[in-house]
């Protein structure tokens, strides 16, 4: 046997790698935050914003303050009852520091101390001391600050995950403060030049404030000399009804206030707030333990069965079904309809550790049994606009619905497009593995013809829009599939659509809008999301969905040639260029050759995509509806304000 053979099948003790305290975090971040990207990097804040919360769900505080400093430290502060410093019984090591140093170390697994939390049992603090350079707990209470320091040094080429760095020491208080306050600095080794950043923090703590109401939460980000500080701070009395009326703000409600609902029990607490509006989509926002669930759950299940139980018994009762069936579909009650569902609950299961689904088979019952029993009371107390237009709403939708067969038709139409329709159209590329291939969505024949020469047919396709695409939010979705435009694109990604939208048949991985750098492009950009916000969301979601970045200048001079997407970047390349250059402004895409376009704009060595996200589903949804719904006053005001058909920054950079 060869030595090499030997040392193949040679398997011992010391081939099994042990990894101790918190080092199975630092060797697998992905396993506790999904990603080392700026949503993993933000998740470890809202792991420690959850603690917070906690406290506050639980009655213990009602102010939370968040500030954002120059170096990418972040530090969250309450006025809980502070985490116990005492010596654990049995471990012999302060409360704070089993919490920051332990895996499932924590109060949240004793419902007498929680009653519902949010935190991750116990993970949460300690995940984000594992993946910072640094954190610093302070903690006050009993009269006293304690203080408790933690690092990650690196000592031959080995990082000690979040070990104490300054044992806990405390120093007399007279200032009757109580509270938590947690400072980090996200480590850079873990992820990279990413960001906190001010929008998206303040954005999902809007959320946390309609959903705990009357408590206060702020964020600050801090600069360097002060004068650049910026603040939100947001509370609302009227919690999740408030919710529902700000996500409606833009849209034409069917009755003017929000019907709501709450039952709480020694299981649980379910509050529900709903209002219909006159547009088609139905918009469901779900949250366990302030946790949002934004793909749904036992819960949500829960909720839609009771719902649609309740109004058939109290339609027919008071005879306000127009069907000859005596009942209306789900879907027929839910068109239109905006809806907020927040539950607490004892030990949740969440489908994945980023918190996304509700796995709990008992939240179906418990939500049912709570809807049915508060709803049936509500619908007995509402006033008659209200339950007129809920039933007036239905109606509207049943009839459209059985004109039409609209489920039964979405889903024929989508059977029966065929290739043919692409024909003349789509430039397909040969390439079978769809993770590899790239749709380009182009605006205008000129462009498309240049981005079909120019383009690796090998994985990249071609989809030129030729035609009017229409706008998603004010077209109902049987209108949309009979665009010529819509019904292509459509067919080329082969997905379906809206109920019948299937990510597993994506046949493009990366799906890119190539418009001109104008008002007409960016029209076309929006039309497009918003049809892609509407019904194809998981293709957002899964990130899937990419902007092309053309640059807008060329510069040639004796160095060659050079291109500038903006403004900024044209600026110093004149400087650079001294005399005897060229310069061309390019108007639109269709005035580059199949040779530049590749250079600048296909090739995944040069070109600049920006990858489109959604941080908060609350947050898009506003913006959907303030761009592309009916309110043209707001619109306008709004891209007045802040229309620069050059920035970047909504987007996700990637570079090739």
């Amino acid at each position: 046997m060869s030595k090499e053979n030997s040392a193949e099948k040679e398997y011992r003790a010391k081939d099994i790698q042990v990894l101790e305290g918190l080092e199975p975090v630092r060797k697998r971040p992905g396993m506790y935050i999904g990603t080392t990207g700026a949503k993993g990097m933000h998740h470890i804040l809202w792991e420690i914003v959850d603690n917070s919360i906690d406290e506050v769900a639980n009655g213990y505080g009602d102010t939370i303050s968040i500030d954002i400093y120059p170096d990418n430290s972040i530090s969250v502060k309450d006025n809980g009852r502070g985490i116990p410093v005492d010596i654990h019984p049995e471990k012999k090591r302060p409360a704070v520091e089993l919490v920051f140093t332990v895996l499932h170390a924590g109060g949240k697994f004793n419902a007498e101390k929680y009653n519902f939390s949010g935190g991750l049992h116990g993970v949460g603090a300690s995940v984000a001391n594992a993946l910072s350079s640094w954190l610093k707990v302070e903690v006050w209470r009993d009269g006293k600050k304690y203080t408790e320091e933690f690092h990650s040094p690196e000592e031959g080429g080995k990082v000690k995950s979040g070990v104490v760095k300054t044992p806990l020491w405390s120093e007399s208080d007279r200032t009757g403060e109580r509270g938590t306050r947690v400072t980090f600095l996200p480590d850079p080794r873990v992820f990279g030049k990413e960001k906190f950043s001010f929008e998206t923090i303040s954005g999902h703590i809007r959320e946390l404030a309609y959903l705990n109401a009357g408590m206060t939460i702020s964020v600050t980000a801090h600069s360097d000399d002060g004068a650049l500080d910026q603040t939100k701070s947001y509370c609302y009395r009227g919690g999740i009804k408030d919710f529902v009326l700000s996500l409606n703000e833009d849209k034409t409600p069917v009755y003017p206030e929000p019907v709501y609902v709450e039952k709480k029990t020694a299981e649980c607490q379910v509050m529900l707030a709903f209002q219909h509006t006159a547009t088609f989509m139905e918009n469901i926002y779900s949250f366990v333990n302030n946790i949002q669930t934004s793909e749904g759950g036992t819960h949500e299940t829960g909720f839609k069965a009771a719902l649609t139980k309740v109004l058939n018994d109290f339609g027919r009762t008071k005879n306000l079904i127009k069907d000859k069936q005596g009942s209306y579909q789900g879907e027929d009650y839910r068109e239109g309809m905006t809806a907020v569902l927040a539950v607490k609950m004892h030990d949740v299961q969440f489908e994945g550790q980023t918190k996304t689904r509700l796995g709990n088979p008992e939240a179906k019952k418990m939500v049912e049994d709570a809807v049915t029993e508060t709803l049936r009371e509500a619908l007995s107390k509402a006033k008659k606009e209200v339950i007129d237009g809920i039933f007036e709403k239905a109606a509207m939708a049943a009839k459209a619905r059985e004109s039409a067969s609209s489920a039964k038709e979405v889903a024929r139409k989508m059977n029966t497009m065929t290739t043919s329709a692409l024909v003349g159209k789509l430039a397909a590329c040969t390439g079978k593995k769809p993770e590899l291939n790239e749709l380009y969505i182009v605006e205008g024949d000129s462009a498309g013809g240049s981005a079909k020469q120019g383009r690796d047919r090998r994985f990249q396709a071609i989809l030129p829009l030729r035609g009017k695409v229409l706008n998603a939010e004010k077209s109902n979705i049987n209108k949309l599939l009979e665009n010529e435009e819509l019904h292509t694109l459509i067919n080329a990604l082969g997905t379906g659509v809206g109920k019948a939208f299937d990510i597993s048949k994506l046949r493009y991985n990366k799906v890119i809008i190539l418009a001109d750098a104008d008002q007409d492009g960016a029209h076309i950009r929006a039309l497009l999301l918003s049809f892609f916000f509407r019904y194809m969301r998981e293709l957002v979601v899964e990130g899937h969905v990419y902007i092309g970045m053309p640059p807008l200048y060329k510069i040639e001079d004796k160095k060659g040639a050079r291109y500038a997407y903006d403004d900024e970047e044209l600026r110093k390349m004149l400087e650079d260029a001294g005399r005897g250059y060229t310069l061309q402004r390019y108007k639109g895409l269709g005035e580059m050759n199949p040779e530049q376009l590749w250079e600048t704009t296909l090739s995944p060595q040069s070109r600049t995509l920006m990858r489109v996200t959604i941080d908060s589903a609350a947050e898009a949804e506003q913006m959907v509806i303030l761009l592309m719904g009916t309110d043209s006053k707001s619109r306008k005001d709004y891209i007045f304000a802040n229309a620069n058909f050059n920035k970047t920054d909504s987007f996700k950079e990637i570079k090739g």
